[in-house]
């Protein structure tokens, strides 16, 4: 059954299908696409940074950013366009984080799967250690 919903960029009431936005922000949203593309594909316009593109085409660049997370942009035919971090706002075109976020992330992994692991051993040792002595006069 058709579920009921508020349009995320305009709070409209819709019916909810695969998209969280209502048909006319959809159509909005696509006409926006089409501008940006059809900027990026003029040759001259291929190298584009994120704020050219917004000045020439006057889309926001949060939707701008959105294509190219959806990888309807792609940064191997555009090389300029890039989006922040997750963590530390540096540009990047792949992924949620930047090669160094992603190395910093996997060291600190590192160091507390270590220190979990020399934990347990300690832990282990000790329950090797404990001692039990039984009275054997009293019953």
């Amino acid at each position: 059954m058709a579920e009921l919903a508020n349009c995320s960029r305009c709070g409209a009431v819709y019916v909810m299908t695969i998209r969280d936005i209502c048909q006319d922000c959809y159509k909005k949203e696509e006409e926006a696409f089409q501008t940006v593309y059809h900027f990026l594909r003029e040759k001259k316009n291929r190298e584009a940074t994120m704020i050219e593109i917004v000045e020439a085409t006057g889309v926001e660049e949060k939707m701008i950013m959105k294509f190219v997370k959806e990888r309807r942009l792609l940064p191997t035919d555009f090389p300029n366009l890039a989006y922040p971090c997750d963590r530390c706002g540096r540009g990047i075109t792949t992924g949620k984080l930047c090669e160094n976020c992603q190395k910093e992330l996997k060291s600190e992994l590192a160091i507390l799967e270590e220190e979990e692991r020399t934990k347990q051993e300690r832990e282990e040792r000790e329950r090797e250690n404990v001692y039990f002595s039984f009275n054997k006069d009293k019953n």
